[in-house]
């Protein structure tokens, strides 16, 4: 296993398939990383006391050499050293579990204590009445007060059914490790695909919290297809068109974060960032 000891600066950032995870967004930010950034993988959670496996079922198939292997669902932890941010990255990729859910949280806080993070960032996505034609809403919460100062984030007061990620979260603040929530609101309306518009909206949020460099590769390409498949699906379908105006109207009324000059003035910090980092010499 790899040496957790001595990190620079780390941070931690989670996603869970399952419940936690409308359109495939939030594991979809944290694949991103793990492709993006070269992650090593660090270890893996023995699926045998988590899974019910007929539930989520083990998968034969061919590996590049011909070979058939049997892949089990887990959750596996990976080690990502980006040479530009000046600190590491650990990333949780995993499954919401089938059952003993407190131990599951557990054994992921034996791997965040070891590495001697200073705060889990947990990433959601959800259903919403939201439009696909207006950037998709996100949200970041936190139950720890000093947090939520000093990062002007919202309080946590939802009341309601939980997923394994608001179960992994208050685990983190009962050992006094500092967490912060970010979920990002789906169109309901076409939640049967991956939405990377969602995934890139989630890393977004990552980057100006963490002041954290994150390439985007391909995501912004990927996102702008699914921008217009969703546009298609619209104008084929007049009750759809008509709902999803219905829908740009009640967000254009509201009061949006994307409109503020705090929020214009992060993203042109954002912008900036990027391109030093792409263009250093000029």
């Amino acid at each position: 296993m790899v040496d957790l000891a001595n990190l620079r600066d780390p941070v931690v950032i989670a996603a869970f398939e399952g419940w936690n995870d409308a359109a495939e967004a939030a594991t979809g930010a944290v694949d991103h990383l793990v492709d993006e950034w070269d992650a090593e993988l660090v270890t893996a959670i023995d699926p045998e006391d988590y899974y019910d496996f007929q539930v989520n079922r083990p998968q034969v198939g061919l590996d590049e050499d011909g070979v058939r292997r049997l892949t089990w669902p887990t959750t596996r932890i990976y080690l990502a050293r980006p040479d530009d941010t000046g600190r590491d990255v650990l990333l949780i990729r995993g499954i919401e579990p089938n059952m003993r859910w407190r131990a599951f949280s557990r054994e992921l806080l034996e791997i965040v204590d070891e590495s001697n993070a200073q705060i889990v960032v947990v990433l959601g996505a959800l259903l919403a009445d939201s439009p696909h034609t207006r950037p998709i809403p996100v949200s970041a919460t936190s139950s720890d007060p000093e947090l939520t100062a000093s990062w002007s984030l919202e309080a946590s007061t939802y009341e309601g059914p939980t997923g394994i990620t608001g179960v992994f979260a208050d685990l983190c603040t009962t050992l006094g490790v500092p967490s912060v929530s970010i979920w990002s609101a789906i169109p309901h309306y076409i939640a049967g695909t991956p939405c990377p518009k969602a995934s890139l909206a989630l890393l977004g949020k990552i980057e100006a919290l963490l002041d954290l460099a994150i390439p985007e590769g391909e995501l912004p390409e990927l996102a702008r297809a699914w921008q217009r498949g969703a546009d298609e699906l619209s104008e084929e379908d007049p009750e759809v068109a008509e709902y999803v105006q219905s829908l740009e109207e009640q967000r254009d009324t509201a009061d949006l974060p994307e409109a503020t000059g705090e929020a214009i003035a992060a993203e042109f910090e954002r912008y900036l960032r990027r391109r030093n980092k792409n263009h250093p010499s000029d």
